[in-house]
């Protein structure tokens, strides 16, 4: 006995089901790309810098990286915001340090690769939270180290 199977119809549903996903797929990324919704991701900056607490002091070091030559200056705070230090540049003109000493800063504005910036006194016997935030030429700011000492 022979059974005859007919496959007529089921071929073109399933074509045309697969037609309209990949349709539907497509214009979902073109719209993505179109409206911009792929435009706004953010790069992460590449640069190292270490915390270390020695009795109440408090000393933060600046290691460099890729993206040291695109850093402008760094914001260091212990604790809370009322006793931050800045080490760079904050205009294109205007040199402004509270580190150690302004030999800090480079001619160019940039801070230099090795640069300490010390909170003398300002540790405590508990853990001292070290918050450290870069600005880049570009106009972004990064948390560089966000740490407990």
């Amino acid at each position: 006995m022979k059974f005859r199977e007919n496959e007529d119809a089921v071929s073109p549903v399933i074509g045309v089901i697969l037609m309209v996903a990949i349709t539907v797929i497509l214009a979902a990324v073109i719209a993505a790309f179109v409206f911009g919704m792929t435009g706004n991701v953010a790069t992460t900056k590449t640069v190292a810098v270490t915390a270390s607490q020695n009795a109440n002091d408090i000393v933060v070091n600046y290691k460099g990286g890729a993206d040291a030559n695109t850093l402008n200056y760094l914001k260091v705070t212990v604790n809370d915001e009322s006793d931050a230090k800045y080490c760079g540049m904050t205009s294109a003109s205007d040199l402004t340090t509270s580190a150690d000493s302004a030999s800090d800063i480079s001619s160019s504005g940039q801070v230099p690769v090795g640069t300490t910036i010390k909170f003398t006194g300002d540790g405590s016997t508990e853990r001292d939270h070290v918050v450290v935030v870069g600005h880049f030429m570009d106009g972004t700011d990064q948390v560089l180290l966000d740490s407990y000492v």
